[in-house]
């Protein structure tokens, strides 16, 4: 049944692109024909990969595509459910949302057909990946996932910059690719099979199945913006459409992350502990520097698109946790590691994509990007804001909301360090988990900004002070997202103990005691360890809002009046805190992580005042210059070599015809 319903889901979505196809003509196909489509695909996407995960069975059949002698093999067991849970709920809200915010197209120089039809194709290509069980089958599914993305990140094309972003993306998507089939070739070569299950079968060398895993790790690393590898994604996810952003940041970032769980847990028989210090080495890195771009960025969705990399830094922290303990044989510890980053991927497609579309709704209404030019949204986009708020606490891990219970496990597995025999791992796992406390406080900096500047305050431009609330539709799809960030955070025992299955499947061993004290209390490893329970966290805070409302209620009324202006006039929108100004002590404690180029230039008349001062702020991601701008001089030096080969004389190409003719005879001779 599981199967069957995910199988629904995918020809679902690619019904929703055949509907899209008459778009152009009749607009309400998309908007009530495809985005119903997409809603049903979600919701059997979800009910499919909760009956796997329920059942903890693999369900292993074939679809009679493929080659002729090569059938197309399909596995559904719980790892591949659990993300289709999370393509599904996205999904879900997003054909909730999408109507409302694709109306601005509808009379645009854009065809709505395209977006409908590589918006289909893109969410059945992600949940074909999941269910692909050899490696031809996988890499189709894959590229049909990039192609499709790349058509989408492109919509706009009419914009340099869409169009700059989208090849930049395609590049590097197919680099990534090209890495992926090689790591399946040393595995199909090993295995003597494309199939997964021969691979399965196959004891791997110990030095090939480090290149294979360097190979996974890059190709797959690639797809979820691990840095240095990261340079498409801040460039890709701010100019799709916002409904694509939190799909493309909020699953097909998962995709990658299950990708390489499915490799390196599964494909491989015995991970090396080595593995887990190069993901730990690599996670901290992406979450460090992820989240100081992003507090250095100005555009919301390239904010985000940053917060996305600090993300999937975390999910690999936990990750080399669990190749870490699993490797040296603490196979309980790797389990709750591995249940950590499974939690945190799921939590982050939730608030990720409440962002997302909380940023699509703030730029439909305003038609602005840029913080610097809003303010005082709250009050005129009260739900969009109220949503975000949600969004912004789950992100900043701050109980009771779902964010902080997965960094939470995180840190419960970092903490049983102590237990390791290596000195070098004991000082390598706390340096992590400092520099994952350091990413949480940094992102609860950067979210302050995020909010403030945006939704509180006076509003800064004409376009945001005659801002008004979103359709229903867009409401509704993100207040589906908020619930969930909350209910994540409040019960997550129960969920826990349900995707245990995972670790159970993969490892053999799961977490007994995560619900040992009742649904009440998470105990992760054992309930005289570490415990926490999210209800009474809400409670104490309902408690103490309560009394401060009863104090506050008990004292005489304060009398309102305008704040002292200091004998200038009325408060103004420039007299607030902008969003450079909010960055700038964390941009010059950590100056050596960006390249600066900061200027003032100060205009003078005849008095000994200014008359103008003009201030220039343009801060780099050091990787652009020191790995793709070399990559790019070296390809253009080549390519203006090659090109002296056209001449555009006839007599020369004869010459090259004539010589290859000469030199082809005389090897074959």
């Amino acid at each position: 049944m599981s199967l069957f319903l995910v199988t629904l889901a995918i020809f679902s979505a690619l019904l929703s692109s055949v509907v899209s196809l008459g778009a152009d003509r009749y607009s309400v196909l998309l908007r009530y024909g495809s985005f119903i489509f997409l809603g049903i695909t979600g919701i059997c996407a979800i009910i499919g990969g909760g009956l796997v995960l329920n059942d903890n069975e693999p369900i292993i059949t074939q679809f009679p595509l493929g080659l002729p002698w090569l059938a197309w093999h399909v596995r559904l067991d719980p790892l591949a459910g659990f993300f289709c849970i999370i393509i599904g709920i996205v999904t879900t809200a997003v054909s909730l949302y999408a109507p409302g915010y694709v109306r601005e197209f509808t009379h645009g120089q854009y065809p709505l057909s395209v977006l409908g039809l590589f918006t289909g194709l893109f969410i059945a290509g992600m949940l074909l990946v999941l269910i692909a069980d050899d490696a031809f089958f996988f890499m189709i599914a894959w590229e049909i996932m990039s192609l499709a993305s790349y058509f989408l990140v492109a919509y706009q094309h009419l914009q340099s910059a869409n169009r700059r972003a989208a090849f930049l993306y395609l590049l590097m998507a197919h680099v990534g690719a090209l890495s992926i089939l090689m790591a399946f070739s040393v595995l199909a070569n090993v295995g003597d099979g494309l199939s997964f299950d021969a691979m399965r079968s196959a004891h791997i060398a110990p030095l090939w199945g480090d290149i294979v895993f360097g190979l996974a790790l890059f190709g797959f690393g690639m797809k979820a913006g691990l840095i240095p590898i990261h340079a498409w994604l801040p460039e890709a996810h701010p100019v799709a459409p916002s409904h694509i952003s939190a799909l493309m940041s909020g699953v097909m970032l998962k995709v990658a992350i299950y990708g390489l769980i499915r490799v390196s847990f599964d494909l491989i028989d015995k991970p090396h502990w080595s593995w887990g210090v190069i993901l730990l080495i690599v996670g901290a890195a992406s979450a460090v520097l992820g989240i100081l771009y992003a507090l250095m960025q100005n555009d919301v969705k390239r904010l985000l698109a940053y917060s996305s990399i600090e993300n999937v830094g975390i999910i690999c922290i936990a990750l080399g946790l669990s190749l870490l303990f699993i490797a040296i044989g603490r196979p309980l510890i790797g389990s709750l590691a591995l249940l950590a980053a499974l939690y945190h991927a799921l939590n982050h497609a939730v608030f990720k994509g409440l962002l997302f579309l909380g940023a699509g709704a703030i730029i439909h209404t305003t038609h602005e990007k840029d913080l610097e030019r809003m303010g005082g949204l709250l009050k005129r986009l009260p739900y969009t804001g109220f949503f975000f708020l949600i969004g912004v606490l789950s992100i900043s891990a701050l109980p009771p909301f779902n964010g902080f219970v997965s960094e939470w496990l995180i840190f419960q597995a970092a903490l049983q360090a102590p237990s390791l025999d290596s000195g070098v791992l004991r000082a390598l796992i706390p340096l992590s988990a400092a520099l994952l406390a350091l990413t949480s406080a940094l992102s609860v900096a950067c979210f302050v900004k995020l909010y403030g500047i945006a939704f509180l305050g006076q509003p800064r431009t004409r376009h945001v002070k005659h801002a008004r609330e979103t359709s229903w539709g867009m409401k509704v799809g993100q207040g589906l997202l908020a619930v969930l960030c909350l209910l994540l955070g409040i019960l997550p025992t129960n969920l826990i103990s349900f995707i245990d299955t995972i670790p159970q499947n993969l490892l053999g061993v799961g977490l007994p005691s995560a619900s040992a004290g009742g649904w009440l209390w998470l105990t992760p490893i054992a309930p005289h360890v570490a415990s926490y329970s999210a209800p009474l966290v809400i409670l104490s805070i309902a408690m103490v809002w309560a009394l401060v409302y009863l104090f506050l209620r008990g004292r005489k009324k304060t009398r309102l009046t305008r704040p002292w202006e200091c004998g200038f006039g009325e408060p103004t929108a420039r007299m607030q805190y902008t969003a450079t100004a909010f960055a700038m002590p964390i941009r010059r404690i950590f100056k050596p992580i960006w390249r600066i180029d900061e200027s003032i230039e100060e205009s003078k008349n005849k008095t000994l005042y200014s008359s103008a001062i003009r201030y220039q702020l343009s801060i780099t991601d050091h990787s652009w210059t020191a790995l793709y701008e070399p990559i790019g001089r070296t390809v253009l030096f080549i390519s203006r070599l090659v090109s002296r080969l056209q001449t555009g004389n006839i007599r020369v190409y004869l010459a090259y015809s004539f010589f290859t003719l000469i030199i082809l005879l005389w090897v074959i001779t």
